[in-house]
């Protein structure tokens, strides 16, 4: 995907989730401190690397409907060198585990993951 527009379903996610996040980050500091640490270790290059882990999220987000969590992993995923083609089959996997459902968040998921995909492309810096 080459398309340049500007997807409802990744940068914008995560600019309308920033400053929420901020806001209760503020409030319980060391519960977000907690689930950091515990997102480091989850994503820690082990038997499965960065960017299948990251893929596996994307995954799961599509399946539960969240949308600043496909933004979120979708841009890791794009970040920790994904292609394309490994979005959409971990995508695909979806159709399969979560039905109908997934054919809607998928669609979305995988126009985030090409957006952050093409202004990765592109050179932009990571936000």
């Amino acid at each position: 995907m080459t398309d340049t527009h500007a997807s409802p379903h990744g940068k914008a996610v995560l600019r309308e989730v920033a400053p929420l996040h901020r806001n209760l980050r503020h409030a319980i500091p060391d519960v977000y401190r907690g689930f950091g640490e515990l997102s480091q270790a989850a994503f820690a290059d082990g038997a499965l690397d960065r960017k299948t882990k990251e893929l596996i999220a994307l995954a799961i987000g599509v399946v539960e409907g969240c949308d600043g969590c496909v933004a979120s992993h979708g841009q890791a995923a794009a970040r920790a060198g994904a292609t394309r083609q490994e979005a959409a089959e971990a995508i695909g996997v979806t159709f399969l585990m979560h039905g109908g459902p997934a054919t809607i968040h998928g669609a979305r998921a995988y126009d985030a993951f090409c957006e952050f995909a093409d202004a990765l492309e592109a050179g932009e810096q990571p936000s």
